[in-house]
């Protein structure tokens, strides 16, 4: 009816060279079906509008019980359709194939691939959404053509076809002109009318007189007339579709809008007062609602799906939300019983299954289960009476029963029905053709079946259930309530489907989907079945298995707590790859037969190593617990021994006992006893500071006063700790100072002292305690080592520029002094005595000067404050200072940088020394006033961690203290007043392929609008992407909240004029790339994340990009744009995108893996590479596997996400099939090309090229704004189906 207005793209859908769809790999196997039981169908990419209409058609009973009645015999087999003489009717083969995988199929949701195939659609027609209602005409009209000369060429005819009569009567004779008129479906008025029946009463009731000038010419008296015309329903179908015409066209305006306005249905009519003939009882009017087919979206783009009324009762109906609340009060109740009852591990059991919410437990879990709810194992509990667990299920068949072959156990009254056995409802078949069909016999009050009119399983139901909301995949249980929600807004009502009140279900039919299904389609559904569990079980081996890594106690000795290695040779770690599904019990016996000397008990116990060394935890004592059960995931370490001792010694288990690896710290007196101290541990990095340093391992629960024995140290020696955040060692401005450990410490645990691995521990004997090098006042021991005498370098620049970056400055114009300085010396004292060295006290007189740090770099740091020492001022010794023009700032003072309306990287910068307590409007003030300028058109912005525009200091009023200010921070003045507080103002660009969407000029776009109404309102731009060039246009700003979701700043950007036609079903199909300089930098994830989590801040620009499927990207998701080298050519075939999973590996090995089962290649084959668009360079990854000694520790993998390759979102790989390609050379005639002009500007002085943008300008497209033509909608393609002649 209205073409292709509605454009979408669904999960499971993308553009594919031969068929348009892409196949789910043989990898992960579909997903089984949700607890409401029901099968959801795959969305194509636009066939939203075709799920919705074919699922109504599923839950219609009568419809597909007579299409399952049509047999291969009347239709043919699809095996034999390509032969030329077969006349197969594909259309109602592949529907029965589809309507049985929906009913009996274990999967979350069905494709409808070859049912469209069997359409004749091809690619863009999948992708392209039509109108619902024309759908249903057309696929109707489809049938009827393929059924002819069958069985069932008259079934549609006889469920949907109704008759109106329409009826003008001469108010002159009395003669009356009838016409009649068969429906498929009645249409509606929406604008005008209050609901259904107003809208019914208009075109059934209401009379249109034909008086004035608008005469009617009677056939009998032969003359014009004042004649009535009325119509009235003549026959009425047992299934009435109701279409709703909710999309107009506005002549005045000249465009199409929705009606949205309140429009209601009753969920039950008598369409008594619209019928011709009203003789009848009321049951033969009477209709109740079961379909709902829903719009969401505009005139342009939407989203279709249903709500259901499952008369069959075959999904398990559950409270959507706010019903789910009772059941955690019965699970309470349920979870208290009487003691007695643990003596009975068939209640127990019981209501352990009882209490989950699947009604069923994993077989692994059930002993884990059993143990949290008695506090005892299967084993010590019940073993002896009832032996085995798996032996007393099996003896109890008749309360529980296996599911899911065996790796599951339920209640047999609650078993989870998957429906893989449809073999019951193949039995009725036959003798269900007895039960009186009301459709079939034409009489006008069919007699139902007695039992049909009050079930007894129905009765506890609550009201209203068994409605089903069936969005594509997604199905969810709703209330009857939620359908009164549909009768205005963007998201509304458009077809309602009633059937007949006297249309009773038969007894069989109940809770039963394989009813009246065909043998071969449950034996198709029963093999089907058995092929996804088999693929789930191969799926679910291989994600449970795990690597686990084996340390047997013969190699390892105890030392200081921990266990280490005896020999650095031997190979410290076995490993296995196990399944986490076995038991404790299979892997022992695994182990015991791995180690065929091994005698005695063995004790598995899980370990981990720390930086003391080994360390055991808890042991697995429980041999039918499974390893999921127990905790153990891959990579876990287990240590085998006997679980007493090793090598003799006692092992202390479980966490309090974990080691800590102290630093010792002792004073070094002399050279002999420095060469003792050195064989311990070592001197450490202040060799000459008088200081030693020895790693030592101490249990976590042993005492301090026990640590000072095993030093070997006697009581009257002080145990002393580092002072918190204080610099160890003496180096970088002072004395060091150490904390004494109190008497009363020397009975509390290292773990209860807080003690941590790499703390620094320092023992003074008596002898030490009061050397020049150690002072002890009170509880505090200084350490003042010879780094604390030492000096600084004062250098003197005098045309040095007060500029960050130190250039431009002359090695011969520099004057140094060494001054020697401490820690304590005030830097006034040291600025005064560089002076008198240099000699500067004439040429400085009257000139205010301070003192700057030089980083490595030469760059100079902000100045410091004088008032403060050396140490205070966090001054290194033995560093650089530089004697600069201008004023120190106080210990009250900032000292910062600020541009205009730019970053600090430009150059363009000033500096100014405020308050700390200033406020950001005072700060702001004095900038103005440095940098002259004027109005108050103006804020202040901060500096992000790369040196570019950040966040807004959004609060004037708050101080500089407050906001965290420190010496040296950047500051930017920015234009523009402040957005309000807690808002972001945002740019927004569309990504636009030039294949994507026909350029047309701005008459085509717009009815009747002048050409030039939107002058000055487009920006393009030409950038590079992949390879390929892409267009960049502007389409305005949103100002959207920070605490907004990423979902909702999609959302609102859909809401952009220059957007509306980007049609997209959900925001899923838009991906977000934040733009820096024209460039696509990184996608923003996280649907529900929100701006602020995302570091987005006011001024950022967003560039959003339409898809063909749902997208989530995950954290470690990358998007890459893969090239594939064409064979003995330096070029490459067209990008294409590849979404990369780098979470679990990271490594070329993983990428190179995961490109050839994308391509169906050979991974040793591929030589990978990365484009370095700024040096028109390619970067190859390594095809070298480094081979690790077996003395050193595995090593990491290398990173692709790390230095020096970084891969982010939009990087360009490229790909050589070597099988094929012996060219190992990346580089394209473009890059040589590029690299060329760039040297050709270096050489005449000019500026080198690297941006992209002025790349693609040495090619002859720049990025100059221009205005460009605007995109017209995709054009309207009118809907259809091709059926073959069977006649």
């Amino acid at each position: 009816m209205f073409g292709s207005l509605f454009e979408e793209e669904e999960e499971g859908f993308s553009l594919a060279s031969s068929r348009g769809r892409v196949v789910k790999g043989e990898g992960e196997p579909p997903p089984p079906r949700g607890r409401v039981n029901l099968s959801g169908i795959k969305n194509q990419g636009g066939t939203c509008y075709l799920n919705s209409l074919l699922q109504t058609l599923l839950f219609t009973p009568e419809f597909r019980e007579e299409l399952f009645r049509l047999g291969p015999k009347e239709l043919g087999c699809l095996e034999d359709k390509d032969k030329p003489e077969a006349k197969v009717r594909v259309i109602p083969l592949e529907l029965q194939r589809l309507f049985a995988r929906l009913l009996l199929v274990d999967q979350q949701s069905a494709s409808t691939a070859d049912l469209t195939d069997s359409f004749g659609w091809n690619n863009s027609e999948e992708s392209r959404q039509h109108d619902v209602q024309e759908l249903n005409r057309i696929l109707f009209s489809a049938l009827e053509h393929s059924l002819v000369d069958t069985s069932g060429s008259a079934f549609i005819q006889r469920l949907y076809h109704g008759t109106t009569v329409n009826s003008i009567l001469c108010k002159e004779c009395g003669n009356i002109s009838q016409r009649q008129e068969d429906f498929l479906d009645l249409t509606v008025c929406v604008r005008g009318v209050c609901g259904l029946e107003g809208a019914l009463w208009d075109m059934f009731v209401e009379e249109e007189m034909f008086e004035g000038s608008n005469l009617y010419r009677c056939g009998q008296c032969d003359q014009l007339v004042t004649a009535a015309k009325s119509a009235k329903l003549r026959k009425l179908p047992p299934f009435l579709t109701v279409s709703l015409l909710r999309f107009n066209f506005d002549f005045a305006r000249c465009e199409r809008y929705k009606e949205t306005g309140r429009y209601t249905f009753p969920l039950t009519i008598n369409l008594r007062p619209f019928c011709e003939q009203t003789e009848d009882e009321d049951s033969e009017y009477s209709y109740e609602l079961f379909s709902v087919i829903i719009h969401k979206g505009g005139c342009y783009g939407g989203h279709y799906h249903v709500y259901i009324k499952d008369m069959d009762h075959l999904g398990l109906w559950e409270p959507p939300e706010e019903d789910t609340k009772p059941k955690v009060q019965k699970k309470k109740e349920v979870r208290v019983y009487p003691e007695p009852e643990k003596d009975d591990p068939l209640s127990v059991l019981s209501s352990i299954i009882a209490q989950e919410e699947s009604r069923s437990v994993l077989l692994d879990q059930l002993g884990q289960r059993l143990m949290d709810k008695i506090g005892s194992s299967w084993s010590k509990k019940y073993r002896k009476l009832h032996g085995p667990i798996g032996k007393f299920l099996q003896n109890h068949s008749d309360v529980f029963v296996l599911v899911n072959n065996g790796t599951q156990v339920a209640l047999k009254a609650n078993t989870p029905s998957p429906l893989t056995q449809p073999s019951s409802p193949s039995h009725p078949t036959p003798g269900s053709s007895s039960t009186p069909d009301p459709v079939h016999n034409n009489t006008a009050n069919p007699q139902p079946e007695p039992g049909l009119e009050t079930e007894p399983k129905t009765a506890p139901e609550p009201q209203g259930s068994h409605w089903f909301d069936l969005n594509d995949s997604t199905v969810t249980s709703i209330h009857e309530r939620d359908v009164e929600n549909m009768y205005q807004g963007k998201e509304s009502a458009y077809m309602l489907f009633y059937r007949k009140t006297l249309l009773h279900r038969p007894s069989g039919a109940l809770r039963n989907p394989g009813y009246q299904v065909p043998p071969h389609l449950l034996k198709m559904a029963e093999e089907e079945n058995r092929r996804l569990q088999h693929r789930r079980e191969e799926f679910e081996a291989s994600n449970n298995s795990a690597d686990l890594r084996l340390h047997l106690a013969p190699r390892y000795r105890l030392e200081n707590g921990a266990l280490k290695p005896i020999s650095i040779e031997q190979k410290e770690a076995t490993n296995l790859t196990f399944d986490l599904r076995r038991t404790v019990g299979d892997l022992r016996m695994i182990i015991y037969q791995m180690q065929d000397l091994w005698e005695g008990d063995m004790a598995l116990t899980v370990a981990k190593s720390l930086p003391a060394g080994l360390h055991l935890y808890n042991t697995l004592t429980d041999d039918e617990v499974s390893l999921y059960s127990a905790g153990i995931l891959t990579g876990t370490d287990l240590f085998v021994w006997n679980g007493r001792e090793v090598c003799g010694a006692t092992v202390q288990t479980g966490a309090e006992w974990e080691p800590v690896l102290l630093t010792v710290v002792r004073p070094s007196l002399g050279e002999e006893e420095e060469e003792e101290e050195g064989e311990g541990g070592g001197v450490g990095e202040e060799g000459g500071s008088g200081l030693t340093k020895e790693l030592r391992g101490f249990a976590g629960r042993v005492t301090l006063g026990e640590v000072r024995e095993a030093l070997g140290e006697p009581q009257e020696s002080l145990l002393c700790q580092e002072k918190r955040g204080g610099e160890g060692g003496g180096e970088g401005g002072g004395a060091s100072g150490w904390r004494v450990f109190p008497p009363g410490d020397m009975q509390r645990t290292l773990k209860e002292l807080a003690l941590k691995d790499g703390d620094a521990l320092l023992v003074l004997e008596t002898q030490t305690q009061d050397s020049s090098v150690f002072s002890v006042s009170g509880g505090m021991v200084t350490v003042t080592t010879p780094s604390d005498c030492r000096w600084l370098q004062v250098e003197y620049r005098p045309e040095r520029r007060r500029k960050r970056g130190g250039e431009g400055e002359e090695e011969e114009e520099r004057m140094r002094a060494k001054v020697p300085a401490s820690g304590n010396m005030l830097l006034c004292e040291v600025k005064q005595r560089a002076i008198a060295e240099l000699q500067l006290q004439e040429h400085l007189a009257g000139v205010a000067c301070c003192l700057r740090q030089v980083d490595r770099t030469g760059k100079l740091l902000p100045p410091v404050c004088e008032e403060l020492s050396v140490r205070d001022a966090g001054v290194r010794l033995m560093t650089s200072l530089s004697l600069c023009p201008g004023t120190a700032p106080k210990d009250t003072q900032l000292f910062l940088y600020f541009s205009v309306g730019t970053a600090l990287s430009s150059g363009l910068e000033g500096e100014i020394i405020v308050e700390q307590s200033s406020t950001v409007k005072q700060c702001l003030k004095k900038m103005l006033e440095s940098a002259r300028l004027e109005g108050d058109g103006w804020h202040l912005r901060r500096l992000d961690w790369c040196e570019e525009v950040g966040e807004a200091l959004m609060d004037e009023e708050a101080s500089l203290s407050e906001l965290k200010m420190s010496h040296g921070d950047a500051l930017v003045i920015t234009e523009g007043r402040l957005p309000p507080k807690g808002f972001l103002n945002l740019s927004v660009w569309l990504y636009v392929e030039p294949s994507a969407y026909p350029v047309v000029s701005m008459e085509t776009e717009v009815n009747g609008m002048a050409a030039g109404s939107t002058e000055g309102q487009r920006l393009e731009v030409m950038t590079a992407v992949g390879g390929a060039m892409v267009e960049l246009r502007t389409v305005g700003q949103v100002e959207i909240s920070e605490e907004a979701t990423l979902e909702e700043l999609k959302t609102q950007v859909l809401t952009l004029p220059a957007l509306q036609y980007v049609c997209v079903p959900t925001p899923a199909f838009l991906r977000v790339w934040q733009l820096e300089g024209q460039r696509l930098t990184r996608i923003l994830r996280g649907q529900q994340h929100t701006l602020r989590k995302l570091k987005l801040n006011s001024g950022v620009e967003l560039c959003v990009q339409q898809l063909l499927r749902e997208e989530d990207l995950g954290p470690k998701e990358v998007l890459l744009r893969v090239q594939i080298g064409v064979p003995g050519e330096r070029g490459y075939y067209p990008p294409e995108d590849l979404v990369w999973d780098a979470s679990r590996d990271p490594s070329p090995r993983s990428l190179r893996s995961a490109l050839a089962s994308t391509y169906g290649l050979s991974p040793d084959s591929l030589l990978l590479a990365k484009h370095q668009p700024h040096t028109h360079t390619w970067e190859t990854f390594s095809n070298w596997s480094q081979q690790v000694s077996k003395r050193k520790k595995k090593k990491k993998a290398e990173s692709l996400l790390g230095a020096p390759f970084h891969l982010k979102d939009g990087d360009i790989i490229g790909v050589k099939n070597l099988l094929i390609d012996n060219n190992r050379d990346f580089s394209t005639q473009q890059d040589e090309q590029r690299l060329r002009e760039e040297k050709e500007q270096r050489r005449k002085g000019g500026q080198v090229a690297g941006a992209e943008g002025e790349g693609e300008t040495n090619r002859g497209v720049g990025p100059e704004k221009k205005m460009g033509p605007i995109k017209a909608r995709k054009p309207e393609v009118a809907l259809s189906i091709n059926v073959g002649v069977f006649r």
